[in-house]
């Protein structure tokens, strides 16, 4: 059992808060949010439609600047960097597993799988073979000199994920990584990255509408109408 209540936390939010300008009127997105996130713990940020995570991740991930309050990442204030900053930090740190796989349809999946130490300078070839390493742990063998439009749907997110984790980052976003996947697929895709978390000890931030997709975290904490109004544990957590 892994013990997260002692580990210390990776993320840190403190009063954040987030507010947009509509007309003649401000929309609150996030008010006062306090949360913290331990190391090797995967935590599912759950809400519906509106609640306000797509904006909570974009917070954590350095995306949006938020209106006050701060967000650290391994002691880093994310909220403060610069772009360029943050640019370094994410190839560095960060992670990112996006419901639209997000591939680059010019290249083959294991040059998109490589991507992540081509922007750290590893050489072609150490990059190349770690990511066909990478593509024949989550069964992608005979994919690897394949286009994204020679693959399905679950094959590319499956190439998404191997991107996600192959520099081996601190902290993996993942935003909705099932949405376009059917059941059967959805199981596989998240047994993987909780594999990839367990194995190399780092972080989840899942983002889901999805209770199904929620049960594989270790943590869900809830969103309505840009505040938490719920942080429980699941019996995941007690099995790690």
């Amino acid at each position: 059992m892994k013990n997260f209540a002692r580990a210390k936390p990776i993320i840190e939010v403190r009063d954040l808060h987030k507010e947009y300008p509509l007309g003649e009127e401000t929309v609150v997105a996030l008010g006062q949010i306090n949360l913290e996130i331990c190391r090797g713990e995967i935590c599912c940020i759950f809400g519906t439609s509106g609640s306000g995570k797509s904006t909570l991740l974009n917070m954590l991930a350095g995306m949006e600047k938020p209106t006050s309050g701060e967000v650290r990442i391994g002691g880093v204030p994310v909220s403060r960097l610069s772009e360029e900053q943050l640019a370094a930090f994410r190839q560095r740190h960060l992670g990112f597993v996006f419901q639209a796989y997000n591939l680059l349809p010019g290249l083959t999946a294991a040059e998109n799988v490589a991507m992540p130490l081509l922007f750290r300078g590893v050489p072609p070839a150490q990059r190349d073979a770690a990511a066909r390493q990478m593509l024949r742990r989550v069964g992608l063998a005979h994919r690897m000199d394949h286009y994204p439009s020679q693959m399905s749907g679950g094959q590319q997110q499956r190439a998404g994920i191997a991107r996600a984790f192959l520099a081996r980052p601190d902290v993996v976003f993942a935003d909705e990584p099932t949405g376009n996947l059917d059941s059967r697929t959805t199981v596989e895709v998240m047994e993987m990255i909780c594999s990839f978390s367990r194995d190399f000890h780092q972080t989840i931030v899942l983002v889901s509408h999805d209770p199904e997709m929620a049960s594989y975290a270790d943590r869900i904490v809830t969103l309505i109408d840009g505040t938490i109004t719920s942080d429980r544990l699941t019996h995941r957590r007690d099995s790690r």
